[in-house]
């Protein structure tokens, strides 16, 4: 019995032995602790900076943010031609209505009156109040975007396309649009012989061929727009690198 307990012994003290020495072998929590503790000074001054530099770039993208919405909510002027509120003009106007104006947009009503007659005459055909169409015009665009801020203006010229393009500078317009009436390919033809031959101010006396001056020679962008069919089946927009290009809409 004493060898068995003798060996006994001797193998819990071994193991005893070497329990002690694996446990000595990790290092120390508290250590680390420490060790992370005087640290916190330089983490807590690094931390600070990190966020004000972090507060000042939240104030510039807020700054920019705002910059930018402000820009956003600065629109442009698209300006119709009313041509006497013919149906090509009206066609013109749904479509801008429909296509091209954005509710922070102002929307100009041009009309062109022959220049001559009396100071008293001429004074009342230049008011935009004395024009009727001018006005059904308006009552179509508050009906339909009544969003949309409508100004209406009366131009005075001998011919309607020089009219229209320099009342569009005046304004300040980024968009014309003007009603195309359809015409036969003969006339078509005739009329781009003559705009090559006499210029193209000699085709903007007649009143179809307005709407191509004023594409050709507009300072800012110019559409022409006619339906191409009167049953519908979209509309026909003539810009200045395009002629007749289909938009089913």
């Amino acid at each position: 019995m004493a060898r068995p307990l003798r060996s006994f012994c001797l193998h819990r003290i071994r193991s005893g032995g070497g329990c002690a020495a694996s446990t000595a072998a990790p290092p120390s929590i508290c250590g680390a602790k420490e060790q992370a503790g005087s640290g916190d000074g330089g983490g807590d001054d690094s931390k600070s900076s990190a966020k004000d530099e972090k507060g000042e770039e939240d104030e510039e993208a807020k700054k920019k943010g705002g910059n930018e919405a402000a820009a956003v909510v600065v629109g442009r002027k698209v300006m119709v031609a009313s041509d006497g509120g013919s149906e090509e003009a009206r066609t013109a106007l749904q479509w801008a209505l429909s296509h091209t104006v954005r509710p922070c947009d102002t929307l100009v009503l041009l009309d062109v009156v022959r220049g001559g007659g009396g100071g008293g005459n001429g004074k009342n055909r230049r008011d935009p109040r004395g024009c009727q169409h001018l006005e059904a015009m308006r009552s179509i665009c508050q009906a339909k975007r009544p969003e949309v801020r409508v100004e209406v203006c009366v131009a005075e010229g001998k011919d309607r396309g020089p009219a229209i393009v320099e009342a569009a500078r005046k304004h300040g317009v980024s968009l014309l649009v003007v009603g195309q009436k359809k015409r036969s390919v003969t006339w078509r033809l005739l009329s781009m012989w003559m705009a090559g031959v006499k210029g193209a101010a000699a085709g903007a006396r007649g009143g179809g061929s307005a709407a191509d001056y004023c594409v050709q020679h507009a300072a800012c962008m110019a559409l022409a727009v006619r339906r191409k069919s009167r049953r519908g089946g979209g509309y026909l927009i003539t810009t200045r690198r395009q002629r007749d290009f289909w938009l089913l809409a």
